[in-house]
């Protein structure tokens, strides 16, 4: 008798670990954090060599996320990708539209990020970045090129107007200066997409922000920030949940 309430123990036991590991994992893996791409619109499902990317994007061109044809149409005025137009307000600074290209380069093509990819429910992507440590000095840059550039929304995620097929200005919001919606480096960085980089207290080089451009010749140092904050997270266990649009 002894025997038999022991084997339906070690039976119970085993059904429950069964039932256990065979739920769907709803978060991407905690150590699955290096090396990767997001599941989004335009995203390669792995990242691999990309010898012909263009322009800012180039840096990328050893182990990238974009496609060839990716990079390029990031550098339009409107580009199909997600037909945004930079120009909702007149014409944007070209030093100013730099460093969108390049943001748009790093979201695109990098590999880098995958301590920061969050899961969200939105129908054009199934994951976004949120508070990826962005270099101080790339903010500050990013602001005073862009401070006298005009715009009419501080944040560009949402609440734009699409009946013409490309983003334009919702009613009743104004053009003013990109100083008048973001009034400090911050308020640009971490407000224009929904939070999508958190302004970091250290520079580049540190190894603990990601720079939004790197001289490939140099190697790409977000490797090793991607490798600290990945170590980071797996010490602590945090959790990778849902997040709304």
């Amino acid at each position: 008798m002894d025997m038999a309430w022991q084997m339906m123990q070690l039976l119970l036991l085993a059904l429950v670990t069964a039932s256990g590991s065979a739920q769907p994992r709803s978060a991407r893996a905690r150590t699955d954090l290096l090396n990767v791409c997001m599941n989004a619109k335009h995203h390669k499902a792995q990242p691999s060599p990309e010898d012909e990317l263009y322009g800012q994007c180039s840096p990328w061109k050893k182990n990238a996320c974009c496609t060839a044809n990716t990079s390029q149409e990031l550098h339009k005025d409107t580009s199909r990708l997600y037909n945004f137009n930079w120009d909702h307000c007149g014409k944007m600074e070209p030093a100013c539209k730099r460093h969108f290209i390049q943001d748009g380069c790093l979201y695109e093509c990098s590999p880098n990020l995958g301590p920061w990819i969050r899961q969200v429910n939105q129908s054009w992507r199934k994951e976004r970045i949120l508070n990826v440590p962005l270099c101080k000095e790339d903010c500050e840059r990013w602001w005073e090129d862009c401070r006298t550039s005009y715009t009419c929304k501080s944040n560009w995620h949402k609440g734009w107007n699409w009946t013409s097929g490309i983003n334009e200005c919702p009613a009743r919001a104004l053009c003013r200066t990109f100083e008048s919606y973001f009034p400090t480096p911050a308020a640009l960085c971490e407000g224009v997409w929904s939070h999508s980089f958190k302004v970091s207290n250290y520079s580049g080089g540190s190894g603990r922000c990601i720079q939004m451009w790197f001289d490939s010749a140099q190697g790409n140092a977000n490797e090793e920030v991607a490798k600290f904050y990945a170590a980071t997270m797996n010490a602590g266990a945090p959790s990778h949940g849902i997040i709304g649009s």
